[in-house]
């Protein structure tokens, strides 16, 4: 898994980019939050990436916030929603908003972002109001070792609130692998 590109921005071809990274050119999928927060062409940029496998393509997609890609990772695991769509969700909401929407169970709202009809908006809110929180998806959230910490406790099958609360109670000056290990043994009640 590719989970994080640093390289030369080279192309802006919106919603695709292009990084150069050591003379190899990835091609990136960002939302519009990304992309208007870009630096100009031949600047440094960092992005945090997700690499979706299908059987006719490998597509990565990139996000400016480790927030973005937690939301891009909750939102594809609803039933209906590919990479596309949860790309185009995140382009036409802030995460806060798209977190608030979910709660507050506004319909309304979540139809505003391409793709995104009744039926589904419906879908999102009974699949994610138990997982989608604000707190937990924030630009507030925890920092990059704690994004990674969390990222690998959601691949093992938990769910954002309890991640989160187990993230919580470990220590700030932990590695990540500590960190995994200590989250592991307060979620298994040790």
């Amino acid at each position: 898994m590719i989970g994080r590109i640093t390289g030369t921005l080279i192309e802006k071809n919106p919603p695709t980019l292009c990084v150069d990274v050591n003379g190899i050119g990835y091609e990136i999928d960002v939302p519009m939050s990304t992309l208007y927060d870009l630096p100009e062409l031949g600047a440094t940029v960092s992005l945090h990436t997700h690499l979706s496998v299908r059987e006719d393509a490998h597509v990565l997609f990139g996000f400016g916030k480790a927030s973005e890609r937690s939301a891009f990772r909750t939102l594809i695991k609803v039933s209906g929603i590919g990479p596309k769509t949860a790309l185009g969700i995140l382009s036409g909401l802030s995460v806060d908003d798209l977190a608030t929407a979910i709660q507050s169970q506004d319909i309304a709202l979540l139809t505003r972002a391409p793709g995104i009809g009744k039926k589904t908006a419906e879908r999102m809110i009974l699949e994610l109001r138990d997982k989608f929180h604000a707190e937990s998806i924030s630009t507030t959230a925890p920092t990059t070792d704690r994004s990674d910490i969390l990222n690998a406790l959601l691949a093992l099958g938990y769910n954002n609130t309890e991640a989160n609360k187990a993230i919580k109670k470990v220590p700030s000056d932990v590695n990540v692998s500590e960190g995994i290990r200590l989250a592991l043994q307060i979620l298994s009640g040790r």
